[in-house]
C-alpha cells in the first residue's frame, strides 16, 4: 500500500522520483516553474571540483541559475568599519579568552579585531576556521556554479546580493555580538558541521531522518539568518516566471524546521 501511495504522490508531483548523489531535491511551483534546489557549501575542498556531471547537466538545461549572491569576482565586500568600544569590553572575559585562543591558533592578530564590528570578527573567524580545515572559496559549490553559468551564458539571479547581506549584518543588535558569541560557543560543533556538509558532496547527502542538525545559532539569530531569509526566498522563487531553475543556497537552508523546501509546500517534490 505504501508503495502505491508513493507512486500516486509521485504522479501528482508531490514527491520527486529522483534522488541525487549530492544534497538536492526537485520542487514544482504553482506558477509552472521547476526548481532544482541545491544545498551549497560556500567553501569547499579540491575533491569537490569539478561539480557532479548530473548537476552540470541540470545547469545546462536551466533557464537561469539562482544564488544568494553573485560572488564571482572573489573580492571581499567587507570594509573596515570602526567600532569605538574595544572587543575586550564587548565580550565577557571567558569568551574573550576563547577569542584570544582561536586567534593565536589561526595566527591572527588580535589588534585587527579590537575595533571591528562583532559580526565582522565572527565572519573572519568562521572563514579562517574553514580554511584551517582545508576548505577554499574557489571550490565552493555556488562559486563553481556561477563560473559554469557565466561560461555558458546562463543568467545568474541573486536572491539577495552581497550589499543586502551586509545591510542585514549591520542591522544585527549590538553590532552582531550574538553572532560572535555563537561562533565562539559552538566552535567545535561548527568544525564538525563543515566536515559533515563536505561529506554530503563527497559521500552522499543525508537521509531525511538523519537531517536534524545541531543548533549553532541562538533563537534570535536563527530567526533573522534562517527563517526570515527562507521566507523571503520562498516568495522570490514563487514569483519567478515559468521555467527550470537551478537554485543554490546554503545547505543548512534545506533542512530542519522552517527549511526552504518545507516553506515551498504543498507542491514540494520531496526526495
Amino acid at each position: 500500500m505504501m508503495t502505491l501511495l508513493r507512486q500516486l504522490a509521485t504522479w501528482l508531483g508531490l514527491i520527486s522520483p529522483v534522488t541525487y548523489a549530492y544534497p538536492a531535491l526537485d520542487v514544482s511551483l504553482t506558477s509552472g516553474g521547476r526548481l532544482h534546489l541545491v544545498g551549497s557549501i560556500h567553501m569547499g575542498s579540491e575533491a569537490m571540483s569539478p561539480l557532479p556531471e548530473v548537476l552540470l547537466q541540470q545547469l545546462q538545461q536551466s533557464t537561469a541559475l539562482v544564488v544568494e549572491a553573485d560572488i564571482s569576482d572573489m573580492g571581499s565586500p567587507l570594509q573596515e568599519e570602526y567600532e569605538p568600544i574595544p572587543l575586550a569590553e564587548r565580550l565577557d572575559p571567558e569568551r574573550y579568552q576563547l577569542f584570544q585562543q582561536h586567534c593565536e591558533a589561526l595566527a591572527l592578530s588580535l589588534n585587527r579585531f579590537e575595533n571591528l564590528p562583532a559580526w565582522h570578527a565572527a565572519l573572519t573567524l568562521q572563514a579562517m576556521q574553514a580554511q584551517s580545515l582545508g576548505l577554499r572559496p574557489h571550490y565552493g559549490i555556488d562559486y563553481q556554479l556561477i563560473q559554469a553559468a557565466k561560461a555558458a551564458n546562463i543568467p545568474v539571479i541573486e536572491l539577495e546580493g552581497q550589499q543586502e547581506q551586509l545591510a542585514m549584518l549591520r542591522q544585527l543588535p549590538q553590532g552582531g555580538v550574538a553572532l560572535l558569541e555563537d561562533t565562539l560557543d559552538h566552535w567545535h560543533v561548527n568544525a564538525r558541521l563543515l566536515q559533515v556538509m563536505t561529506g554530503w558532496w563527497l559521500e552522499g547527502p543525508p537521509a531525511k531522518s538523519a537531517a536534524a542538525m545541531p543548533a549553532t545559532f541562538s533563537h534570535a539569530l536563527s530567526e533573522v539568518l534562517m527563517r526570515q531569509r527562507n521566507t523571503r526566498w520562498r516568495d522570490q522563487l514563487q514569483a519567478l516566471p515559468s521555467g527550470h531553475y537551478v537554485v543554490a543556497v546554503g545547505a543548512l537552508h534545506l533542512y530542519g524546521d522552517n527549511s526552504l523546501p518545507s516553506l515551498l509546500q504543498p507542491v514540494n517534490a520531496k526526495q
